[in-house]
């Protein structure tokens, strides 16, 4: 009988601990403050370390097009569309796309590049409504954003979409421009 009441004892003080712990956490939750008192996001950027592994930036003049990116990609994210320079030596990227909804950050198609023109970057917010805006082609935005002197975010993702042809590279003639022969 004696051994009776001690288990009784011990599954009460066991339940009385785990529910002593369960409300001085449940207490805790409400003296902190909430996540967007301490970041004020997004007015204020979430600060992120600088091993950081975000959204990707990509400097189209100083690619050359030799696809050790997209062959280094171990989900195939990276497309890439390239062709002969009119100008000089080398190739003229016309897409380089990179597919977020397949990619998964682990910077494996940063190593291999021999110019550096593909890096990391630091943004970590790219929502959007639709699949389509994940698939962002770095040779249609603006050099700014894709450098990442600006931010890359869902609207540059979304003017880039409108965009027939690549932004152009030093040197080189935009193919919109006319040249006047005569009749």
């Amino acid at each position: 009988m004696g051994e009776w009441f001690r288990n009784i004892y011990v599954t009460v003080k066991t339940v009385v601990q785990g529910m002593a712990i369960t409300l001085l956490t449940w207490f805790k939750t409400y003296r902190r403050r909430t996540f967007t008192e301490v970041y004020e996001y997004p007015e204020v950027p979430v600060p992120v370390k600088s091993r950081y592994r975000g959204f990707h930036r990509f400097d189209l003049t100083t690619c050359i097009g030799c696809e050790k990116c997209a062959v280094a990609c171990p989900v195939d994210c990276i497309y890439i569309e390239k062709e002969k320079s009119p100008v000089g030596k080398g190739f003229r990227v016309d897409t380089f796309v990179i597919d977020y909804t397949k990619c998964m950050f682990c910077a494996l198609c940063v190593e291999p590049c021999p110019v550096d023109c593909i890096f990391m970057g630091s943004n970590h917010d790219l929502s959007c409504y639709s699949r389509d805006g994940c698939v962002v082609d770095f040779a249609k935005l603006p050099l700014q954003v894709a450098w990442g002197q600006a931010t890359l975010n869902p609207t540059a993702v979304a003017e880039s979409k409108v965009l027939d042809e690549p932004v152009w590279v030093k040197g080189e003639s935009s193919p919109f421009e006319y040249s006047e022969t005569p009749s």
